[in-house]
């Protein structure tokens, strides 16, 4: 009996003491909540600069116009070769979609020639010394991926020539001639790092025809011609962005 009771106050004590064991316990400490992430989006919005090469195609189509009156045709040739240029211009972002502006100048070298159907004789020749494009951009942005269409207007720096297939030399040539039509294009570009980007682009020139008057090396008339002329590019370009490419958002 005497261990009974024992046991039973020994107990009672501990429960006693319990309470008070735990109020010494230390506190769990607090820790902060991390910070919630912020994703990085890329910014297509500003004035960006920037440098382009690549090569282009001029297709053309020679008539001769008989002073008499009526039209012969004299066959087709591509005029092809490289291109290089730069570009400048503005754009702005509103949610996915990409708007912008843009100036383009290129230096280019594109020749070619063929034997006229009308008059063997002769070798028509064709030069594309340089052009530039003057656009509108609407576009698709993926963040840092941005897909775009172009169009506008567009001005090509010809230049025209006769040979003899017999010794070679000139026989006729037209004055440098600057003509007017329009372009569309599209492009793909991708932002490689802050602020700068890359693309690949294909632009459609419709120069429609023209009528030039051919001269002898003397300056004496020789005859007219009317030209038909499109061209087509593919060209690399790579743009800097002025301003911060990347908007953190929740």
């Amino acid at each position: 009996m005497k261990k009974v009771l024992l046991v039973t106050a020994s107990l009672i004590a501990l429960g006693a003491a319990a309470p008070a064991f735990a109020a010494d316990l230390a506190a769990r400490p607090y820790t902060k909540a991390p910070p919630p992430m912020i994703a990085a989006i890329y910014d297509w919005s500003g004035f960006y600069i920037g440098a382009n090469g690549g090569w282009g195609s001029s297709h053309k189509c020679w008539d001769f116009l008989p002073v008499a009156g009526g039209v012969a045709p004299e066959g087709c040739h591509d005029a092809t070769g490289g291109t290089a240029g730069g570009q400048i211009g503005y754009r702005w972002q509103t949610g996915t979609w990409v708007f912008g502006l843009e100036a383009q100048g290129n230096w280019a070298d594109l020749k070619g020639s063929n034997v006229s159907l009308f008059n063997p004789l002769f070798r028509n020749e064709s030069r594309v010394d340089a052009f530039g494009l003057f656009t509108g951009q609407i576009g698709y942005a993926a963040n840092n991926v941005l897909f775009y269409l172009k169009g506008g207007a567009a001005v090509t720096s010809d230049r025209f020539r006769t040979f003899s297939t017999v010794t070679n030399l000139v026989n006729s040539t037209t004055n440098d001639d600057t003509r007017w039509g329009g372009v569309v294009g599209v492009g793909l570009e991708y932002g490689f790092a802050p602020n700068w980007s890359a693309a690949v682009e294909y632009d459609h020139l419709f120069m429609q025809d023209r009528t030039y008057n051919f001269t002898a090396p003397a300056g004496t008339f020789v005859g007219t011609d009317r030209i038909r002329q499109d061209v087509d590019l593919v060209t690399v370009r790579v743009n800097y962005k002025f301003g911060g490419p990347i908007v953190g958002r929740y």
